[in-house]
């Protein structure tokens, strides 16, 4: 077996997006605030008040369906980060508010989870798992 690699945490998310505007807007409403442009890098980095880090990638080319969860042909990748909340009522009702529609769930997820889908402008998915 090879040696661990001390992996601790998650550094950020990197979100590949089409119309960066937009995706700022779109992310703020979820509690994401622009902290630096790496605009030589196509890189916008968002962070919330925990300190929990994503990345805008902005130079997509825009697609209807993510390829990862929603064709027949599933490819190897990444399909979508997984947040995790305090509440996800408050969630929701948050979402409500803002107009962002649930594309699944509230669901449990065994004994350990309840989750909900939404998928931001350029249809990329985002998961908010509420852990007991």
């Amino acid at each position: 077996m090879p040696p661990a690699v001390g992996i601790t945490a998650y550094e950020h998310v990197d979100i590949r997006v089409c119309d960066k505007d937009e995706a700022i807007t779109f992310y703020r409403e979820l509690g994401f605030e622009l902290s630096e442009d790496f605009s030589e890098h196509h890189a916008l980095e968002m962070e919330n008040a925990a300190g929990v880090r994503i990345n805008l990638i902005d130079n997509g080319t825009s697609r209807a369906n993510n390829i990862l969860m929603d064709e027949a042909v599933r490819h190897p990748g990444v399909t979508h980060p997984a947040f995790t909340v305090s509440s996800l009522d408050a969630v929701v009702e948050s979402l409500e508010a803002a107009a962002i529609p649930i594309t699944e769930g509230p669901v449990e997820i065994g004994d350990r989870r309840r989750i909900c889908f939404i998928r931001d402008p350029d249809g990329n998915v985002i998961e908010f798992d509420e852990l007991r």
